[in-house]
């Protein structure tokens, strides 16, 4: 055997809660023709039993082990990796994947005769039974097919970039200094699992708060997956991260934060920012739009998800504030079985049909029933409560309040002038899904002069043959813009005359319990409309229960249409256009989480005497309205 001083080859393998892989990885290490190999293990930050497996193996030399206290990210484990590394050739063994035993002396031999070259990549085996003879079609060359010269280049790292594009974080940087050469030969296997890494990153499955679960990560990210748009959350978050924490009021609440906060997550400031400490308890196995701490704008103090029960023994919080979506409920429901004597509040928007199609029906009734209040979506949310479990908005203190809502500080840009204003003809924009809109409306739309702008990459690579479609029915009036976060929403929007919210029949003929998740919902993008002051599109529904439709009539912001052809009528009534747009403008702190804050610890505070035994006060608002009486436990 090889002096371990002299290797010709450093193979670096990063891990991190891989157990049961790395044992076979390391196995097909040994199995090399090659045998003048060193391997640094750069394990980073597992908690599974990493340690105990690689263990077995450092008898052999040639193995050396490196763990690191906390996950770094890839990017640091391999940086750590190469600067250990004693040989000129870095080849590259990921510790879920496996080498076939002439891997390295191709890989090495490739690399000697081509001496203009700084990395050689074989085929590859992927996705059970697929080959590639090089780069595999739709992803960058995999590390463990790489070998490259050793030099000064290093990878980028977590406080630059998380990305599953090796593009981006190394390749792009290597290829300056020379050529990339294929050995043509499948000599390794890139191993297909839902743990791997670029499956943790990309949307919709992933995301980058599933992966800030996974990898523990507790500070802002930067983040851009080779299917998403660009996140930068250390420069978005920045002046709320960087202020001090609020103190805490003399009447202050202790608010225990559990399950995800979905999308506009920064809203729960406006509670700390009112003197309440927060903390928090998240759900696992979040996906893109289900946000879980650390939550990168900080004020909110995690409690251990491994010993969760004890840390709330010891804050003793006033109130538990379980939320939002469908994915939570298990967790949550968990949590209200363990903490009798605590205040529960229960907050629900997305969606009571999921939840039947999911098998958690009973855990879901169950948080509305013993939970000590209850907050619903909508008003039609709520009554569509009350004829699955009669009565249950009466027994107990409830309120109604959307969950979506974002931060008042989002708000405060001014508008853009109209792009109709320019050019004469209306401009319409989606931002996010264009739920309803078929390729015909489209065309019917483009026939009066008015465009649609449809924002948001990932959503349009999951809508490539709509967009194909549209293009060629109706060339010019379909525009595709990157996603905006909410720091620009009303500097974009406001340029367009009006914005579609989901465009749908509805066919509830006014009886609440023919209803769907199209009636009862408020989606996302009505704030994000309203922050532009943009008139909401959507269709008039007569005589049908339609949450959009009810709130939009009582404020007077929508724009109602059967037809096309009424509502390119409507678009062009310049007066009718402006009256709503002014109207929207005006109301539009309505949809932010802010405005309803006050009710809202209103609300928790009635929870908490009900609770108690004690009376609780009646509140009510536009957006948001309580109804506070007597609690009966089920």
């Amino acid at each position: 055997m090889p002096q371990p001083h002299s290797p010709s080859v450093s193979v670096v393998i990063p891990t991190y809660e891989q157990a049961p892989f790395i044992g076979r990885a390391l196995d097909s290490l040994h199995a090399q023709v090659l045998s003048d190999w060193e391997a640094i293990v750069i394990d980073d930050g597992s908690r599974d039993a990493t340690t105990e497996v690689v263990s077995t193996y450092l008898s052999d030399k040639r193995i050396r082990y490196c763990q690191l206290a906390e996950n770094q990210g890839l990017g640091h484990a391999l940086n750590e990796g190469i600067i250990k590394a004693k040989a000129r050739l870095i080849a590259y063994l990921p510790s879920d994947d496996v080498y076939y035993q002439d891997h390295l002396g191709s890989l090495k031999a490739r690399l000697d005769t081509e001496t203009e070259a700084v990395l050689a990549y074989s085929g590859v085996r992927h996705h059970y039974n697929r080959d590639a003879s090089g780069q595999i079609v739709g992803f960058p060359l995999q590390l463990v097919q790489c070998m490259h010269k050793k030099n000064a280049m290093r990878w980028v790292e977590r406080a630059e970039l998380e990305s599953d594009d090796l593009e981006r974080l190394y390749w792009t940087r290597l290829r300056p200094l020379g050529g990339f050469v294929g050995t043509s030969s499948i000599t390794c296997e890139w191993v297909s699992h839902p743990m791997q890494r670029h499956l943790i990153m990309q949307e919709p499955e992933g995301g980058i708060n599933r992966f800030r679960s996974y990898y523990r990560v507790k500070e802002p990210i930067r983040f851009h997956t080779s299917v998403g748009h660009s996140i930068d959350e250390a420069n978005h978050y920045r002046r709320m991260r960087e202020r001090p924490d609020t103190p805490r009021a003399d009447d202050g609440l202790k608010i225990l934060l559990v399950g995800e906060l979905a999308y506009n997550a920064d809203r729960v400031l406006a509670l700390e920012e009112q003197g309440h400490k927060l903390y928090g308890l998240w759900m696992q196995n979040p996906t893109w739009f289900n946000t879980v701490g650390p939550v990168p704008f900080g004020h909110v103090e995690d409690l251990p998800r491994d010993s969760w029960r004890e840390a709330i023994k010891q804050i003793q919080p006033d109130v538990i504030y379980a939320l939002l979506n469908w994915q939570a409920v298990p967790f949550a429901h968990e949590v209200l079985r363990a903490t009798p004597g605590i205040p529960f509040v229960w907050h629900f928007k997305e969606g009571p049909f999921i939840c039947l199609e999911k098998g958690m029906w009973q855990q879901l009734i169950d948080l509305h029933q013993y939970s000590d209040g209850q907050i619903f979506s909508s008003p039609e949310m709520r009554d569509w409560f009350d004829t699955v479990v009669p009565g249950l908005s009466r027994n107990k203190p409830t309120h109604v309040l959307d969950g979506d809502l974002p931060k008042r500080d989002w708000f405060d840009r001014p508008r853009t002038p109209l792009r109709s204003a320019v050019d004469g003809e209306i401009h319409t924009v989606s931002p996010g899904r264009p739920i309803g809109l078929h390729p015909h409306h489209v065309t019917e739309l483009a026939s009066h002069g008015i465009h649609l702008h449809f924002y948001g990459e990932i959503t349009h690579g999951l809508w490539l043959q709509w967009i194909e479609k549209i293009q060629a029915m109706a060339p010019g009036y379909l525009h595709l813009h990157p996603n905006v976060d909410q720091s620009r929403w009303t500097e974009e929007f406001s340029q367009y005359d009006a914005g579609w919210l989901h465009l749908f029949d509805s066919g509830n003929g006014g009886e609440i319990r023919r209803v769907n998740w199209d009636d009862l919902n408020y989606p996302a993008r009505l704030s994000t409309l309203a922050a532009a002051g943009l008139p909401m599109l959507q269709k008039g529904n007569d005589g049908a229960l339609v949450a959009t439709l009810t709130l939009s009539k009582q404020l007077g912001t929508g724009i109602f249409f059967d037809t096309m052809d009424e509502l390119a009528v409507q678009l062009r009534d310049r007066e009718q256009m402006q009256t709503v747009r002014e109207r929207v403008w005006q109301q539009r702190h309505l949809f932010t989480f802010d405005h309803h804050v006050p009710e809202l610890v209103s609300f928790f505070r009635g929870v908490t005497a009900s609770a108690s035994g004690k009376s609780g006060r009646a509140t009510s608002s536009v957006v948001g309205s309580s109804r506070l009486q007597n609690q009966k436990l089920a």
